[in-house]
């Protein structure tokens, strides 16, 4: 066949148009980045609407039971990073990439290992929540987030699944250990300063679990019946305090109901509260597996449902084409998600190293851990270890078995464990070789018959504490120069505290004690007992059985060395406690209607304290605890003085400034607390309540620090329900400068004229029917 050259000249025009009209068409799809966003919701399907807004195990057609966990764990996934918690699903014709999130209140929890693969991919083991709360340094515990956010980042993860904010009302909850206190102005704080130093970064974080996730037991269909005075002022005070000192990428909602109604599925909560307001500007994710009415989880802000299941998609489906769910609606949490992958890692292309610095931030954990260690107790200067100790004997499991953090999600895949026995070897000191080789075989020999769990994440139950016969005792109480006892607890997702042996010692651990202080006693030498738990535990039984008292907490993978660092007096002990230690359980004011307690119905757990939790309660009931909120002691001691207002009469603000002298003779930090006491005329108010705080830097012996805090109207205001505000009465307040809430040392006071109106509401999240509050003190 012969073409002329005209056709052909022709057949080659179109054939060039025709490319570039693909190529035009091609170009025309918006892209992510590109295009504004509400130009790529107007490109999508229906269906790929959502799919944006569901995890990527929504692709798995199972039953949701089989969904609920992978591997036993609660949030894993094989995807872009084994171990993450779950990844998102990606649209590539509009370059929308799938991004990945990530468990890890106290680390980055991956898998260590991958198939076909000879690397390692370890993260530190930072300490837990409840430990960097006791060190009351925002700075500090901002350095923390940064060390740890470069894990999160250099690991290829996107959003990481902490902070976790809520109350530790009781002292039996299972994840006391990730949350940081009982007060809502030090949770919110701590919280505050590992976001943004998570988030310097360039990484996002989740602040979870909004809200009254207070208990693990029947935690996914349990629900707590609050009042709204005590939502507003303890329980999201927290989140509230938080989100006014950074930005946290994410939210999570919580599992449980409140009020009646599953807190993913509150309007109320999650957009007349969270988003206006609160003014939040981010995405709201559900938690793991919250799987209950996805359309009403849509409804009331949710952008993204983790971790996806088959029968959601369903759901979405048949809710739009049915006009149950609105599409504007759709668009709308579609608009929150694409702003969040705007922002991350994955979609600027960053190209991960999987290699962090895990010797520099391990030191960061070591600093922390050493920074939150609470000495409880020390009893005629026996800490720190006298020059003249150089043989130890180590009695305690965990003293050869450190216990670094909680279970569940918190649970991190480290490179290593520093336990006690070796932090005190590395510091120079020689343990007593016969209770170590003892100690050593029987942990050893328990530990290698366990069969492995089947849900990693939930951890091993407690080792039996070993057996020691009397005559041993006596034997090594002549040999060494010193007793340590090492007590250990631990507890976590999925599951509250048992009373009788995780909250309680067991009578073996009793024993042990009290059968080695009288043995030592008797040479005239001296017994230390290190407490490494993840919350609060019964010192009473036993607390007489000892000259001094480390509260080490779960201090991470360094802990050994952190611990051996405040026994030496390498560092000076500056944690103060961020929770109350009781007198007894049933001192507790919720003890009673906690779960596991009588006539206590775990599925409608009702809030009969109110306001009244922690210091709020005992120092308001005259309770007295074993140590109180604040408490903490130092190698050296402090005096406060000249506590200094700029003003007699409040009017917007009062400037406060007290100074703090180390009047000892070694250099330390101290924490000084500012309660104030406010009057109390149309609503009971708790005797006082922190409004500021503030830690020394390292002061030198006979050294100074002037402090100053501002104190505004939000710190003086109360919620009221019937006026739906909050409030700030008329009369005069009591600011008090201490350095525990049962330790003031200086008070003044100042006077407001007339009433103020700090924030007009409109009272949400209310209880079914009015909660009679009892007091156990009265």
């Amino acid at each position: 066949m012969i073409i002329n050259k005209k056709f052909k000249s022709v057949l080659i025009l179109c054939l060039c148009s025709l490319s570039s009209l693909a190529q035009t068409t091609k170009n025309s799809t918006p892209q992510l980045g590109k295009n504004s966003i509400k130009e790529l919701i107007a490109a999508m399907t229906l269906e790929e609407k959502i799919w944006l807004l569901m995890g990527s195990e929504a692709e798995l057609k199972k039953p949701k039971a089989d969904i609920a966990a992978s591997n036993g764990i609660i949030g894993f996934t094989e995807k872009k990073v084994p171990g993450a918690a779950g990844t998102t699903f990606a649209i590539p014709r509009l370059g929308i990439p799938a991004i990945v999130l990530a468990d890890g209140p106290a680390g980055v929890r991956i898998s260590a290992t991958r198939k076909d693969d000879s690397a390692t991919y370890y993260a530190t083991a930072f300490p837990v929540g409840t430990l960097l709360a006791s060190t009351w340094d925002v700075d500090l515990v901002n350095k923390v987030g940064t060390a740890f956010g470069n894990e999160v980042l250099e690991y290829g993860v996107d959003v990481i699944l902490a902070p976790g904010n809520n109350i530790q009302r009781n002292p039996l909850n299972g994840r006391n250990f990730e949350y940081y206190s009982e007060d809502p102005l030090v949770s919110g704080k701590i919280a505050a300063a590992i976001i943004n130093g998570l988030q310097s970064n360039g990484i996002g974080t989740s602040l979870k679990h909004l809200a009254a996730n207070n208990h693990e037991t029947r935690r996914f269909s349990t629900n707590a019946e609050v009042s709204e005075r005590a939502l507003r002022e303890i329980y999201l005070k927290a989140f509230q305090v938080a989100l006014k000192e950074s930005e946290p990428w994410t939210v999570m909602t919580s599992y449980n109901k409140l009020n009646g109604t599953y807190t993913a599925e509150r309007y109320d909560l999650v957009t007349e509260i969270l988003r206006k307001e609160w003014n939040y500007k981010g995405l709201v994710v559900t938690d793991w597996g919250a799987a209950k009415n996805v359309v009403d989880q849509i409804k009331a802000g949710h952008s993204l449902i983790m971790p996806g299941q088959y029968f959601q998609v369903e759901g979405l489906q048949y809710a739009l084409a049915n006009n149950k769910l609105d599409v504007a609606v759709v668009d709308q949490r579609i608009e929150k998600f694409l702003e969040l992958v705007l922002k991350t890692p994955t979609f600027k292309n960053y190209k991960f190293s999987n290699k962090p610095d895990l010797k520099n931030h391990a030191q960061v954990s070591r600093l922390a851990a050493t920074e939150g260690m609470v000495l409880l107790k020390n009893t005629n200067n026996t800490l720190p270890i006298s020059k003249n100790i150089r043989t130890i004997a180590t009695f305690g499991n965990t003293t050869y078995n450190l216990i670094t953090g909680g279970t569940g999600s918190g649970m991190v895949n480290k490179a290593y464990i520093i336990s006690l026995g070796q932090g005190l070897t590395t510091a120079g000191y020689t343990l007593d070789p016969k209770v170590e080789q003892l100690y050593t075989k029987y942990v050893d020999s328990v530990e290698v018959s366990r069969p492995t769990p089947k849900n990693p994440a939930a951890g091993r139950p407690q080792i039996p504490e070993l057996q020691i016969s009397d005559d041993f005792i006596l034997k090594q109480s002549v040999q060494s120069d010193m007793a340590m006892i090492s007590v250990g607890k631990n507890a976590g997702e999925g599951a509250d505290r048992n009373l009788d042996n995780n909250y309680h010692l067991m009578d073996s651990e009793i024993s042990l004690i009290k059968r080695v202080y009288e043995a030592f006693k008797a040479q005239g030498k001296k017994t230390v007992v290190v407490l490494n738990i993840g919350g609060v535990i019964d010192l009473a039984s036993w607390e007489n059985y000892c000259d001094a008292i480390l509260l080490a907490w779960q201090p991470g993978q360094e802990g050994g060395n952190a611990i051996a660092d405040i026994l030496t007096g390498k560092v000076n002990p500056s944690g103060k406690l961020a929770i109350t230690f009781p007198e007894k359980y049933t001192d507790v004011s919720s003890a009673k209607n906690f779960p596991g307690a009588s006539g206590v119905d775990p599925l409608n757990v009702v809030y009969e304290e109110g306001i009244y939790t922690g210091y709020r309660y005992y120092d308001t009931y005259k309770v007295k605890p074993a140590y109180e909120f604040g408490y903490g002691l130092s190698y050296t001691t402090f005096s406060l003085n000249n506590l200094k207002l700029n003003a007699k009469k409040f009017n917007k603000k009062v400037k406060a400034s007290v100074t703090i002298k180390n009047t000892g003779n070694v250099a330390g930090k101290e924490v000084v607390q500012i309660y104030i006491a406010a009057p109390s005329k149309s609503i009971d108010k708790p005797v006082q309540e922190l409004r500021a705080f503030a830690k020394t830097k390292l002061l030198k012996p006979g050294e100074s620090q002037v402090l100053k805090f501002t104190i505004t109207a939000d710190d003086l205001s109360s919620y009221i329900p019937e006026q739906a505000a909050w409030i700030a009465e008329a009369g005069t307040y009591t600011i008090k400068a201490g350095v525990s809430s049962q330790d003031i040392r200086m008070t003044s006071t100042f006077y407001l004229v007339n009433q103020i109106i700090t924030e007009k509401v409109t009272n949400q999240v209310q209880p079914s029917k009015p909660i009679i509050t009892e007091y156990i003190g009265k």
